[in-house]
């Protein structure tokens, strides 16, 4: 059900944490005024230096509670089309849309919506809408409290900084089995080592997957990350979806995907969206979905699923689905001098995967390619880069006209390409030359893809939208 507004309008805290918030909406204020980025962690990091419990106080402000987003791929989109459902119906999400994910970016959403006197304005009205980092979600959950936690895959990411994709999973299972709140799950039946944590629940369990077995996979890819069942056995595949997302069994101990809840059917992957029929308990909708890709389908299951489990109307998920437009830097568009850019957020095998796939969609005589390819080594992108060579660069054969490289590991990239029987028309480390040279190489009318890794997506994502005239990113109200 709907949450009943009953949250508090106003911080109860100590002068402590009212200071905390004055300071930290100075900080913020600062940031944006100097240009030095737009506030979207700093505040945070001084609320919650000054007042350490703040994210308990806040947490019970928004008068229908709210709900985490967690996973490796698909967060940002997922909570986007989210908050786009709670806006049609009716309410009013408080997120933190630019994907400022760990707990300083939380608090800092709440103190950007927060007045000076520390109310949130129609509380009654707010649902929290909050993507929430991997490794911080064990930290956040029983602070937090929120009435539903979104989860969405577990894939090889950032191994230098989060470790094997096994210690996440045991995290999370931590923090639900210590749970008593009641907590509902929404899980990606698809996904063995997110179903599994339906063993972990209080309280109730929603499902989502995929049901149409004619967009799998001839086989399981090499990139998959999740072979082995709790009992050791492999994995098999009635069919495979994207890495190790599909209709999974184990054949030793007899686990095995349960029909979700939440399902796509009649799937149809098109070169710039994709039509599917999505089935609810009790009711099938006709979705046209404007963004790209079988990881798109999967992003809107999740916030369907995520909607219902929460209560909204079921026409208010497919206003949001049919309505929603790219959430920040994932398939974003940008005209520049009668050419399309557009980004698209590539971070490890198994999303860099799924993105080639869907460029490549259709099949030939579909459209060449004009590449902008980027790959970082920054801390938020991962030091380890090795994940490259997981990546199947080979489908571009054939396909891609011009390939520019770009990024702090351009050299590694373009060996990459090389190995994989392309040839990078420039390399270029410094961003902003590789971008003038990608568009000049683009022809007018035609379309420039950028896959970059998280850092190069913000930079040019910036640079993008101040030769355009789009907003930056944290000018959106929350």
């Amino acid at each position: 059900m709907i949450g009943d507004g009953s949250g508090a309008s106003g911080l109860a805290g100590s002068l402590r944490e009212r200071g905390a918030l004055l300071l930290a909406r100075g900080a913020g204020a600062a940031t944006r005024w100097l240009r030095r980025g737009g506030g979207t962690a700093l505040p945070g990091l001084v609320a919650t230096a000054l007042a350490p419990a703040l994210l308990e106080e806040l947490g019970r402000l928004p008068g229908h509670g709210s709900v985490t987003v967690t996973g490796t791929n698909g967060k940002t989109t997922t909570a986007h089309l989210l908050s786009a459902a709670a806006r049609a119906a009716g309410l009013q999400p408080l997120a933190n849309h630019s994907g400022s994910n760990l707990e300083r970016g939380i608090v800092s959403a709440f103190v950007a919506a927060m007045t000076a006197g520390g109310r949130l304005p129609v509380a009654f009205r707010r649902l929290g809408v909050f993507e929430v980092d991997e490794a911080a979600l064990p930290g956040v959950l029983p602070r937090l409290r929120p009435r539903a936690a979104l989860f969405l895959n577990l894939f090889r990411d950032q191994l230098d900084r989060y470790g094997e994709v096994d210690s996440l999973a045991e995290g999370w299972w931590g923090a639900l089995e210590g749970d008593a709140s009641g907590l509902t799950l929404v899980l990606n039946a698809d996904d063995p080592s997110i179903a599994r944590l339906a063993g972990a629940a209080g309280g109730e369990v929603v499902t989502f997957g995929v049901e149409d077995c004619d967009v799998a996979l001839a086989g399981v890819e090499h990139a998959a990350d999740a072979r082995f069942c709790d009992c050791g056995a492999l994995y098999a595949y009635d069919a495979v979806f994207i890495g190790h997302l599909g209709h999974w069994r184990c054949d030793a101990c007899g686990r095995r995907r349960e029909t979700p809840a939440v399902s796509a059917r009649a799937v149809e992957l098109l070169a710039d969206g994709v039509r599917f029929e999505l089935a609810l308990p009790g009711e099938t909708l006709a979705v046209a979905l404007p963004l790209a890709g079988l990881h798109s389908v999967y992003n809107a299951l999740a916030a369907a699923a995520g909607a219902h489990a929460l209560g909204l109307p079921v026409t208010a998920i497919a206003h949001a689905l049919e309505g929603a437009g790219p959430a920040f830097g994932r398939q974003e568009r940008f005209r520049v001098y009668d050419r399309d850019v557009r980004l698209l957020l590539a971070k490890n095998p198994a999303g860099m995967n799924e993105l080639l796939r869907t460029l490549v969609t259709p099949a030939p005589p579909g459209p060449v390619l004009h590449l902008l390819a980027v790959l970082n080594d920054g801390v938020a992108d991962g030091r380890d880069v090795s994940w490259i060579y997981d990546a199947d660069l080979e489908l571009l054969q054939g396909r891609a006209a011009t390939i520019v490289v770009s990024g702090t590991r351009a050299d590694e990239l373009a060996l990459r390409l090389v190995l994989a029987g392309l040839e990078p028309a420039l390399v270029e480390p410094h961003l902003a030359s590789a971008l003038e040279r990608a568009i000049e190489l683009t022809p007018p009318g035609a379309r420039l893809d950028v896959l970059a890794t998280y850092t190069a997506m913000v930079e040019l994502r910036e640079a993008l939208a101040n030769r355009t005239g789009v907003a930056p990113y944290w000018g959106a109200a929350s």
